[in-house]
């Protein structure tokens, strides 16, 4: 199987988050995506995010009508940080005959030269779902430069512009303003139900 990774801290998973995912879905050809929910990322240490029990519930939620879409307890399951060397290893350890296709924004290929051992990690994934937003300027040769062999796995993935954060969401639900069709409609009610980002 072709199975993509997408990882994310999904605080709140939003409306967003589902087009990037079945975009790339449908483009790269994957039999499946794999959401990995990323308990405590390096590169947000200082940020304050909610915990991993409420974006879990969350999470599945938004991914319960959805056959393609399923959710990884790999960075749940272990103590972090958790890097994304260590996420693909483990999971091709649990998929050992199938394809592993890393999906990340333009910015993370931007920055995947400083990202912790970032050769390696390009070594392990079969192929780098790179998903671009109209007009995203990236200069993929000074990613080459840094490793020649990223070019053989970089897939572009055109995603239509969404200006779709979880922060603004969570700034909307605290501050009293509209944000329900900024989500599917039982994350909305989940949201509501419990209160969560009051």
């Amino acid at each position: 199987m072709r199975i993509g990774v997408f990882g994310g801290t999904f605080d709140p998973p939003h409306l967003g988050h589902m087009i990037l995912a079945s975009e790339a879905c449908d483009q790269l050809n994957l039999d499946k995506v794999l959401w990995v929910l990323t308990a405590s990322p390096p590169h947000k240490r200082i940020q304050v995010i909610s915990p991993v029990e409420v974006r879990l519930e969350l999470l599945q939620t938004a991914l319960s009508k959805a056959d393609e879409f399923e959710i990884s307890r790999v960075d749940m399951d272990r103590p972090g940080p958790h890097y994304a060397l260590d996420t693909v290893r483990l999971l091709k350890e649990q998929y050992t005959d199938d394809e592993i296709i890393y999906l990340m924004g333009g910015d993370s290929l931007r920055d995947l030269p400083i990202w912790y051992e970032s050769e390696k990690f390009v070594e392990e994934c079969s192929e780098l779902g790179v998903m671009r937003r109209p007009g995203d300027e990236i200069n993929v040769e000074i990613v080459k430069n840094s490793n020649p062999d990223i070019a053989k796995k970089i897939r572009f993935v055109e995603a239509p512009l969404l200006e779709i954060s979880s922060r603004e969401i969570r700034e909307r639900i605290s501050s009293g303003r509209i944000f329900r069709y900024y989500l599917l409609e039982d994350v909305y009610k989940l949201i509501q139900k419990k209160r969560y980002y009051r």
